[in-house]
């Protein structure tokens, strides 16, 4: 036995010399550098901010939302939303092939057994005159196939399959952050309409007591019949707004149930009125800086860029040479009672080939420069990500700012309009005001009530779109975000 391994292991002593020539000798001559993140000069703070205030992405969407009916509707949105689970599927099918990128570097083994029986006439070739020849083969055999990645061709593909694997996961985020704020926005939008189908409820109301006031008046002859038809028209134009705002809150009800993953016609739990929407503490948005780690998006597009990357090291390696290993080792016999007799029936190869590709009808340079170019472009991709995101914080910034002013400023002429209808009221029936001012007041109270809606609706917006676009709401509790 000593014996059989000796002259095995001198048989295969040029072949392991070759390996490590190989091995040791061309490695330093890597195909390509190693990833580094583009330098992108970022602002110290966002256009338009003054200071960088608090990372608001780091804070998780249950802090940041405070209203408990929202975050139920968030919860849901996040457990059985389609577009998320789809994602999430992305996710299982790039780890999946990861999970094989892992194995790349072991040997490849196949384990078969073969029979094999010819028969030759009596005419053919190498047969005795008048006689038929018959052979036969029992084979089993290992055989196992080691590709030595000398220029890291096997180390790219799975770097090149890790960062499609980033990719899938940073995009399942940013779709997970979209959807919180989406929710967020169609929650706020809804608890809006709720707010302006109860204003023009009330002013429907406020409408009718007036025309019932000036029915009064007319027959008492204090006013003459164009005054009761204006107000009658008043009246018509209040109505006319309320079955316009029941369609568009019908609507806005199915779009969450459908982003929760539910049923449309699934009844959505709400806080009763806009008073009741409970806002953020902090809306400070960081720094420009932060998007790296925690913007999906922007993760997403540096994980095409290392994939990118990664893919023009292996084209490169695919025009350099190649070392495969083969060895193979089992039984043969030419009759089937001393197939598994030992050993007399063992056999055993190795062979090792060094390929150099010489002409591929240029395929293989095409495609290292085509791999060159979807690196660039998946530079510039990324570069553009980034500006994009930092022009949407800097866009969110300044609309939560100004909405911000336009509702104090709405919420002041309502008050004034307020004050003025009622006063109208008062000044009518003692004679002081006409019937066209009582009417002009109810009109102008009316629409800025519903302006004023609309308006604490854009606030909202903004607000939800803010958090967004800093990259909030996809950091589970307790997950450390780290840099790549």
């Amino acid at each position: 036995m000593k014996n059989q391994y000796n002259q095995v292991m001198k048989r295969a002593l040029p072949l392991l010399l070759l390996i490590s020539f190989a091995g040791f000798g061309l490695s330093a001559c890597s195909p390509i550098k190693e990833y580094r993140r583009p330098d992108v000069a970022l602002p110290e703070t966002y256009p338009g901010q003054k200071t960088p205030g608090k990372e608001l992405a780091r804070v998780p969407y249950r802090e940041f939302f405070a209203d408990p009916a929202l975050l139920e509707l968030i919860d849901s949105a996040v457990e059985n939303n389609h577009d998320l689970r789809i994602a999430m599927k992305n996710i299982d099918y790039a780890r999946k092939s990861l999970d094989v990128a892992k194995l790349w570097f072991l040997p490849e083994a196949d384990l078969g057994a073969t029979y094999s029986y010819s028969k030759d006439s009596r005419n053919s070739y190498g047969a005795s005159k008048g006689q038929e020849r018959t052979s036969r083969s029992y084979t089993a055999a290992l055989s196992v196939s080691w590709d030595a990645d000398i220029w890291a061709k096997l180390q790219n593909s799975k770097k090149a399959a890790l960062a499609e694997y980033l990719r899938s996961t940073d995009a399942a985020r940013a779709v997970r952050t979209t959807l919180v704020s989406s929710v967020a926005q169609g929650y706020w939008n809804l608890t809006m309409l709720d707010e302006q189908i109860d204003i023009a409820r009330r002013n429907i109301a406020l409408a009718d007591t007036t025309l019932a006031m000036m029915r009064l008046q007319y027959d008492a002859g204090n006013v003459t019949s164009l005054a009761v038809d204006q107000q009658e028209a008043q009246l018509l134009t209040a109505k006319l707004a309320l079955p316009k705002l029941e369609a568009s809150r019908n609507a806005q009800e199915n779009a969450l149930s459908i982003l929760a993953g539910r049923m449309p016609g699934t009844p959505i739990k709400r806080s009763q009125g806009a008073k009741a929407v409970v806002l953020p503490d902090s809306l400070g948005a960081g720094v420009p800086l932060a998007l790296l780690r925690n913007r999906p998006d922007v993760r997403a597009a540096e994980a095409s860029l290392m994939e990118a990357h990664a893919m023009t090291g292996v084209n490169k390696a695919m025009m350099y040479p190649s070392l495969t290993v083969t060895a193979e080792g089992g039984l043969n016999a030419i009759e089937s009672s001393k197939w598994f007799s030992t050993p007399g029936s063992l056999f055993e190869s190795l062979l090792g080939g060094l390929t150099q590709p010489v002409f591929r009808h240029g395929q293989l340079k095409a495609q290292y420069e085509q791999s060159k170019i979807k690196r660039d472009q998946a530079e510039l991709a990324f570069r553009k990500t980034l500006f994009v995101a930092v022009g949407e914080v800097s866009n969110a910034l300044e609309q939560v700012d100004k909405t911000g002013e336009q509702e104090n400023i709405a919420e002041a002429r309502v008050a004034a309009l307020r004050k003025a209808a009622s006063n109208s009221c008062l000044l009518f029936n003692s004679g002081m005001a006409t019937y066209l001012e009582v009417i002009t007041a109810e009109s102008s109270l009316l629409q800025s009530e519903l302006e004023l809606a609309d308006v604490q609706r854009s606030h909202l917006a903004a607000i939800a779109d803010l958090y967004r676009a800093v990259g909030g709401g996809w950091q589970e509790e307790g997950e450390v975000l780290g840099q790549r």
